[in-house]
């Protein structure tokens, strides 16, 4: 079969024969229709995640986390999982049994395209909102990275959530100029010079926000943390839930302990919500997608192409690759 293949660490997958998984018992074997190429899929082949290598234990290896595609009875389904050095860019995929589970049918209608790349970017701002900061109606959510794939998504989900205010801080002009038809209340220009981008989080919200979601961290994280920081002493008033999700701006930034002291900061990652709450969540996902309330922009690239879509940076809308 045809696959995109990674020969080591920080080399580009190309287009190449590989030979076609065998699928166990309890195994499940997809045909697949469709890949989305996320920032995790390029951070994993680079060496630089965490998992890595647990992920890629050996070479040559094929890329991709999870994907679209048909059952034998010609089922659409989403899957994730996979056993090295088995990734999902490829014509065939298995899903071993321990991720058996998490194969889900595609609402009828819904495109394989865009059933690979939505309920993912979907979650890492559903989740988090539902569960991790338990977002209540009427509260204020700032999403930092808000003009990234996943942020776009993230302040439609606030306005879907009932959030009483969005603010939506990014650095693409272009996506930030259509973020209030998302439900975007007000926005901030994060290319903006440090002491304007530190004045409009201060007046967007007086310096207080119920929830924060972070694509970003880096600079725009410091600035923002001095924002929220009061500048007397005294014990915190209001209650702020941090999740940090990303890190595209930089991994690494200083950070004040009187930010933690006074401010009522409250930080955790991605990873706070409890296993059995994703059933729901990808119900929920997919009522907003056969509602039309919730989708998002995608462009198809053909497998043969995948070193040069790999290559490519994207404003606003997601690569999927297809077999």
């Amino acid at each position: 079969m045809k696959a995109a293949v990674l020969h080591e660490f920080g080399s580009l997958p190309r287009y190449e024969d590989f030979p076609e998984p065998i699928a166990g018992a309890g195994d499940v074997l997809i045909h697949v229709r469709a890949v989305a190429l996320e920032n995790f899929d390029k951070m994993v082949a680079q060496g630089v995640h965490y998992a890595s290598k647990r992920i890629f234990p050996q070479f040559p290896a094929i890329v991709g986390h999870s994907g679209a595609g048909t059952l034998a009875d010609g089922t659409l389904v989403t899957f994730g999982g996979s056993r090295p050095p088995y990734g999902t860019m490829a014509e065939m995929a298995v899903v071993p049994r321990e991720y058996a589970g998490y194969v889900t049918p595609v609402p009828e209608g819904v495109d394989a395209g865009l059933a690979a790349a939505l309920p993912a970017s979907a979650l890492t701002s559903y989740l988090p909102l539902k569960w991790g900061a338990k977002l209540e109606p009427g509260q204020t959510v700032l999403i930092l990275g808000a003009s990234g794939v996943s942020g776009k998504l993230a302040v439609r989900i606030a306005s879907l959530l009932g959030a009483g205010k969005v603010v939506a801080a990014g650095r693409e002009t272009s996506v930030l100029e259509s973020l209030p038809e998302a439900g975007a209340s007000a926005i901030i220009d994060l290319k903006l010079p440090d002491a304007e981008v530190y004045d409009a989080f201060v007046r967007e919200s007086n310096g207080v926000y119920d929830v924060i979601l972070d694509f970003l961290w880096g600079r725009p994280a410091e600035l923002l943390f001095r924002a929220i920081t009061p500048n007397e002493a005294g014990f915190a008033r209001h209650r702020t839930r941090y999740i940090q999700i990303g890190q595209s701006a930089g991994a690494v930034i200083s950070f004040r302990a009187e930010a933690l002291r006074t401010s009522g900061l409250e930080m955790s990652g991605l990873g706070n919500v409890p296993p059995g709450a994703l059933p729901q969540a990808l119900q929920q996902i997919w009522t907003w997608v056969r509602e039309g309330k919730l989708t998002m922009d995608i462009e198809k690239v053909e497998l043969s192409c995948v070193t040069e879509a790999w290559l490519r940076k994207t404003t606003g809308q997601r690569i999927v690759i297809v077999p």
